[in-house]
């Protein structure tokens, strides 16, 4: 169950018409914290970001669907989350929870280390194409700010000097 805080900023997001990928950004966020604390462990970054993925179906964010390169189980499961994020909540079986706790537990920390989330980052935005990455980029712009934008414009040109 996520906690109530985050909750409420996926909700604000929401009625700030931000769109169910940020929404769901708080969802993953909260995941990384809880291994990053040591509540439970992951395999990989990825798998911490799918269980934050299916916790925001899971609260109603209206997500699309997993691409078509995904296994069957994994769209099985994501339509699955969506259907029980239309209903009610409902009793959370303990023992079903407890065992998927006891088994996260054992799972090591490393998948929310910097290193792992930059990783898992820059080979996300590889497999997309450099327009994509770009028009990405000309909308950060867009809502970053005068102050910000120039910070950023800085540290792209020591960025530059540095690899030439």
């Amino acid at each position: 169950m996520p906690e109530k805080d985050v909750l409420e900023r996926a909700q604000k997001d929401a009625r700030e018409g931000k769109s169910p990928s940020t929404q769901a950004g708080e969802f993953v966020h909260e995941e990384i914290e809880h291994i990053r604390e040591g509540k439970h462990g992951a395999k990989s970054t990825k798998q911490a970001i799918a269980i934050g993925l299916s916790k925001a179906r899971r609260a109603g964010v209206k997500l699309p669907p997993p691409g078509a390169g995904s296994s069957r189980q994994t769209r099985r499961k994501a339509a699955r989350d969506t259907a029980v994020g239309g209903r009610a909540p409902h009793h959370t079986s303990r023992k079903r929870s407890r065992a998927t706790s006891r088994v996260l537990r054992r799972q090591g920390g490393s998948a929310a280390s910097k290193q792992a989330l930059s990783k898992q980052a820059t080979s996300a935005a590889r497999k997309r194409g450099a327009a994509a990455r770009s028009a990405a980029a000309r909308k950060a712009v867009r809502t970053k700010g005068p102050r910000k934008r120039s910070l950023a414009a800085k540290k792209a040109a020591r960025t530059r000097a540095r690899s030439r």
